[in-house]
């Protein structure tokens, strides 16, 4: 999916893809080596996110599998966008760089482009570590991405907008000010742009009231055409952080469609801890109410990954969907302890009873 798309999936095919894994395993003659198999690349696909390695086409994995992580190495947050026959992923900045870039043709195989962001705007910091959650979309202005950035004077995280001619970038922030910022409501953070069946741009966005002891909620504005101006007041969706699972904070909208039903996936509680985790809510229409899921959470903390979440989902060639997702080492969670969220890709299905991911799964799994 192209992120401020409408993303349309197959209901019957949606249910059935349980087939794809059953497949491989018939393939490989050896079920039960295979399970052993699988035992023995968990440990060895987490230890490759060390070196920021792409160990998703590990070489001892059955034919047209993979395993997680995808793409080794600290890539928080990740944004995904599909260019032609190529897909490009952006992530939260880290120590070195204001906004990471990789691309892949296979959503299995990654590559890293180094900086898609190389300067900000005077209004942010120049130290590193406060730009996230970057999302990109192409528009008639060319590939406009939305992310959050610091707001030095105001003491707050909003939201900003960057133009390149390419996707890989370099992206071009010229602006003075932030793209909007709900200063009194703790600020605004992870923007994702949304585009209906009608062609109309919308992006939703999160207040970062987690940051100052005021509730977290999911908002969404009507966009111009080409992506560069907010043309509606903001539209509270009706979700806030009152499930206990959530924890003092929701954040990370993604919206998609499926069979006429708006679905809004969003993680939730502390970033830094097992207890981060992605639940979604649906509504008949764009603008809401949204109501919470009664599956919520619906990706959680495993034996392989913990806190998964900053989630994009995209559709393949079959047009089935999948969610690709950062997950922290379960023996290293936290920055403080040198932990790092590598990007996982799992497979996002559709039931009559709603919406699930099948993971966190190591692998090794069909691929794509």
């Amino acid at each position: 999916m192209t992120p401020g798309s409408t993303t349309h999936t197959d209901p019957a095919r949606a249910t059935t893809r349980g087939t794809r894994r059953s497949n491989l395993v018939a393939a490989t003659a050896m079920g039960a080596a295979l399970v052993l198999l699988a035992l023995g690349l968990r440990g060895a696909s987490i230890a490759g996110a060390a070196d920021g390695a792409s160990p998703g086409a590990d070489p001892s994995a059955p034919a047209a599998a993979y395993t997680n992580p995808v793409l080794g190495g600290n890539f928080a947050d990740p944004g995904v966008l599909r260019v032609d026959d190529a897909w490009y992923a952006y992530a939260t900045g880290d120590l070195t760089v204001n906004i990471q870039v990789a691309h892949s043709t296979d959503l299995v195989t990654w590559e890293r482009s180094g900086e898609a962001l190389p300067r900000l705007p005077f209004w942010q910091p120049s130290a590193k570590g406060l730009t996230w959650a970057p999302e990109v979309v192409a528009t008639s202005a060319g590939y406009v991405m939305y992310y959050t950035g610091r707001d030095v004077q105001a003491g707050r995280q909003c939201l900003a907008v960057a133009v390149a001619d390419a996707p890989e970038g370099p992206f071009v922030d010229t602006s003075d000010r932030p793209f909007l910022c709900q200063h009194d409501l703790g600020g605004s953070i992870d923007p994702f742009p949304f585009q209906d069946a009608d062609g109309a741009r919308y992006l939703l966005w999160k207040n970062d009231g987690n940051c100052c002891g005021l509730p977290t909620r999911i908002w969404i504005a009507a966009l111009s055409v080409d992506g560069l101006a907010l043309t509606g007041d903001p539209v509270d969706v009706g979700l806030v952080n009152d499930a206990p699972w959530e924890g003092g904070l929701i954040e990370a909208p993604t919206l998609l469609v499926h069979a006429g039903t708006y679905y809004l996936l969003y993680s939730a509680n502390a970033y830094d801890s097992a207890l981060y985790a992605v639940g979604y809510a649906t509504s008949a229409t764009l603008m809401g109410p949204y109501v919470d899921a009664p599956q919520s959470p619906i990706l959680t903390s495993d034996a392989d990954a913990a806190g998964p979440g900053g989630q994009a989902v995209v559709v393949d060639d079959e047009g089935d969907p999948w969610v690709l997702y950062h997950a922290w080492d379960p023996e290293r969670v936290g920055d403080a302890i040198g932990g790092a969220r590598s990007m996982w890709l799992d497979e996002l299905i559709f039931t009559d009873e709603g919406l699930t991911v099948d993971g966190p799964d190591a692998g090794p799994r069909p691929a794509p």
